[in-house]
C-alpha cells in the first residue's frame, strides 16, 4: 500500500503568502502527496492572555500565544491562492481548522478532507462541525488516551461521519519529541483497537522514526518541514529542510517496495545465484567403482549443480556404480 505523505507546512510560512507558495513548490519537488497548513483566526483560537508553550517561547521569542498566532494567520484570499496553486501542481491542499469559521471556509474552499489537530480532540463543537461536512477525516491523537479517542469518534459518528472516512494518527505533542516518548507500538495497538487505518504525525528530529512507522504499517506520515530551520518561529527547529524531506520520502518509497508480499520464496533477482552459492555432494577424492560412499570420500562443495546435500544420508552407505574423479558430482 502506498503511504500518504503529508508535508506539514503548518505555520512555517511565518504568515507570508510568498513563503507559503515557495513551500508548496518544495513539497512538490520532494514528492509529497499533500501539503498541510493551519487555518485559524487568533481571536477565535486563544484568549488575549494565553501563554505560549515552552518550545514556542524558546523558538519564537513570544510569551503570548495571541500575539504569536496573529502574526501567523493566513486570510481567506491567501487560502484561495494556495488552494489554486496546489490544484495546478497536482498536490493536495490540506489544512487543520482551529475554529468553526475556519471549518466553513475550508469546506467552501473545496478541501478533499479535514485534518483534526491533536489539541482539538476534546473540542466537541469543532468535531461536530467537521463531521457534518461528510468529508474524510484524519484525526491526530497526541496527548490522548484510548478513552478520549473513543469519545471523539463517538462525536464524529453521531454527527454523520462513518468509519470508512476516518484515519487515526499517533502523535506526541512535544516539539521536538524525545525518542523515549515516541512509542510506535502504541500506534499499532491504537489502530488494532479501533480497527481503523493508522499513521504517524512526527515531531522528532530527523526522519528515521517515520521510516520505522511505515515498516510497522502506517498508511499516513505527516512531517513538518521548513525552508529555514534557523528562522524564528514555533516549529522551524523541529522541522526538516527541503532536502531532508526529499530524502525521507525517497526512503519511505523504498521501504514500501521492500515490504513486498507475505510470500516467502526466491526472488527473481536472487534465483540466478542459487546454483552458484548452494552446494552439491561431490567426491572428496578419487572413488573407484564398487567402493562404498562414506565420510572419508564424500564432501559438499559449490556449485549446486548436482545432488543436494539434503540427500546426504541417502547417499552414505551406497556402493559406487562407477569411478569418480576428485570434486566430481556424485550421481544416484
Amino acid at each position: 500500500m502506498r503511504t500518504m505523505i503529508i508535508a506539514e507546512a503548518g505555520v512555517n510560512h511565518d504568515g507570508r503568502i510568498d513563503k507559503a507558495i515557495e513551500m508548496i513548490n518544495s513539497a512538490v519537488e520532494a514528492g509529497a502527496d499533500c501539503i498541510k497548513f493551519q487555518t485559524f483566526k487568533a481571536e477565535s483560537l486563544v484568549t488575549k492572555n494565553a501563554v505560549t508553550a515552552d518550545y514556542q517561547a524558546i523558538n519564537s521569542g513570544d510569551s503570548n500565544q495571541y500575539d504569536m498566532l496573529k502574526r501567523l494567520e493566513l486570510n481567506f484570499e491567501s487560502h484561495q491562492t494556495l488552494f489554486q496553486i496546489c490544484h495546478a501542481k497536482n498536490i493536495e491542499f490540506l489544512s487543520s481548522p482551529f475554529d468553526l469559521e475556519s471549518v466553513t471556509m475550508l469546506d467552501e474552499l473545496g478541501v478533499k478532507r479535514f485534518k483534526i489537530a491533536s489539541g482539538e480532540i476534546t473540542n466537541l463543537p469543532l468535531l461536530k462541525a467537521i463531521a457534518m461536512t461528510a468529508k474524510p477525516i484524519i484525526l491526530s491523537t497526541g496527548m490522548s488516551t484510548l478513552i478520549e479517542i473513543q469519545q471523539a469518534l463517538d462525536v464524529l459518528y453521531q454527527y454523520g461521519c462513518t468509519e470508512n472516512l476516518i484515519s487515526l494518527l499517533h502523535a506526541n505533542s512535544e516539539y521536538p519529541t524525545p525518542m523515549q516518548d515516541v512509542n510506535l507500538n502504541a500506534m499499532v495497538a491504537m489502530g488494532e483497537h479501533f480497527n481503523l487505518p493508522f499513521g504517524y504525525s512526527d515531531h522528532t528530529l530527523g526522519y528515521e522514526v517515520d521510516i520505522a512507522a511505515v515498516a510497522m504499517g502506517a498508511t499516513i506520515i505527516e512531517k513538518h518541514f521548513t525552508l529555514d530551520k534557523a528562522a524564528a518561529g514555533p516549529d522551524h527547529k523541529a522541522s526538516l529542510n527541503p532536502q531532508e524531506l526529499t530524502t525521507m520520502i525517497k526512503s519511505i518509497r523504498n521501504v514500501e517496495i521492500a515490504l513486498g508480499s507475505k510470500i516467502k520464496q526466491p526472488s527473481p533477482s536472487e534465483s540466478k545465484n542459487m546454483v552458484i552459492v548452494r552446494k552439491s555432494i561431490v567426491a572428496k577424492c578419487e572413488i573407484k567403482k564398487g567402493e562404498t560412499f562414506s565420510l572419508n570420500n564424500l564432501c559438499t562443495k559449490r556449485p549446486g549443480t548436482g545432488l543436494s546435500p539434503m540427500l546426504w544420508h541417502e547417499v552414505l552407505g551406497r556402493v559406487s556404480k562407477r569411478d569418480y574423479a576428485e570434486d566430481e558430482n556424485i550421481e544416484l
